[in-house]
């Protein structure tokens, strides 16, 4: 006999029949097991926020190659000419400097130099505090205590003007930059990681391990690390929103990037002197940071309810389909 009388989607029961035509219990397929896109998908906030970030991304990688030289090249009698104004060519649509160099262009090759010193400080700050956090954790003890003590010794500091000293002691230089941000950054993963890692290291399923023989190193990537990445991650990319923002303040500050090399704060800090007469010298690679770190934001606020598995279901419900705002109403 027919069973199915209506279309079925991905939360729908599914019914099937055995081989004589019989009917068998329908099935829900669970909505935690959805793969990660249809979720994003469901979520317009967090859709438009990867879309975004994509984009950035891209430009970073082949932005440099498709603009050439037009970042560097010069010309005197097209000095800050206003935006929005194709009569000079389309790569002067967000107008020029006072060298008459094109904005557009220079934004794109300052995208990769952001991206070059943000990524990878978020890299070794957080591959770092995360293999330190887990180890103290899991063997507590006098491990915990020292890698404790000394993440309390480096936040003891405030990182932005830790820093500033480093840098001003030592040449800027987007080396020194991703050392100073990548060490300052270590205490945030390492609390973490060892806080969840002493948490799971008393689980049944652990202990299991421990009983059929598997080593520390073997109990912490097999079964420590997978229920820590998801929070990690999230750590992660909100702290490449600050990291970011700290290069960018170093570079408007005159003891980050320097020229002739360009990022987006020290594009701000060059046409702070020009806001009454050219604003758009600092209005479009501020602009750019606020949209970058407004997506990273978002993102992360979404990733961190659909990579948990207790959380996940929020996301499907008809409230939360619109925006990760319904969803973390939804959690309150």
């Amino acid at each position: 006999m027919s069973i199915v009388t209506e279309p079925l989607d991905a939360t729908s029961p599914v019914a099937s029949t055995d081989p004589m035509g019989d009917s068998v219990a329908a099935k829900k397929v669970p909505s935690g097991q959805l793969p990660l896109w249809r979720l994003l998908l469901r979520d317009k906030f967090a859709t438009v926020a990867a879309a975004i970030l994509t984009f950035v991304l891209l430009v970073a990688v082949f932005g440099p190659w498709l603009v050439g030289d037009a970042a560097t090249d010069q010309n005197l009698d097209e000095s800050n000419l206003a935006p929005f104004n194709l009569d000079t060519g389309w790569m002067n649509v967000l107008g020029t400097d006072p060298l008459g160099r094109s904005m557009l262009a220079r934004l794109v090759v300052a995208c990769q130099t952001t991206l070059m010193v943000s990524l990878p400080a978020v890299l070794i700050s957080c591959v770092i505090g995360t293999a330190i956090g887990m180890w103290a954790g899991y063997h507590r003890g006098w491990r915990e205590t020292t890698a404790m003590r000394v993440a309390d010794v480096i936040m003891s500091f405030p990182s932005l003007l830790l820093a500033v000293v480093v840098l001003f002691v030592f040449s800027p230089s987007a080396a020194n930059i991703v050392a100073v941000l990548a060490i300052t950054r270590i205490p945030i993963y390492l609390r973490t990681a060892r806080a969840e890692s002493a948490e799971l290291q008393s689980r049944v399923f652990v202990d299991a391990a421990r009983t059929f023989g598997a080593s520390s190193g073997q109990i912490l990537r097999g079964h420590v690390l997978p229920i820590l990445l998801p929070t990690i991650l999230t750590v992660a990319t909100l702290d490449f929103c600050y990291v970011m923002l700290a290069e960018s303040s170093l570079s408007f500050l005159g003891i980050g990037i320097q020229p002739p090399d360009i990022s987006w704060g020290l594009m701000v800090s060059q046409g702070r002197t020009y806001l009454q007469t050219a604003w758009w010298l600092s209005f479009f690679p501020g602009l750019a940071i606020v949209i970058t770190t407004v997506s990273a934001t978002l993102l992360a606020a979404w990733a961190r309810i659909a990579t948990d598995p207790g959380q996940r279901w929020r996301l499907t419900t008809p409230k939360a389909r619109t925006s990760i705002f319904s969803s973390r109403k939804a959690v309150r």
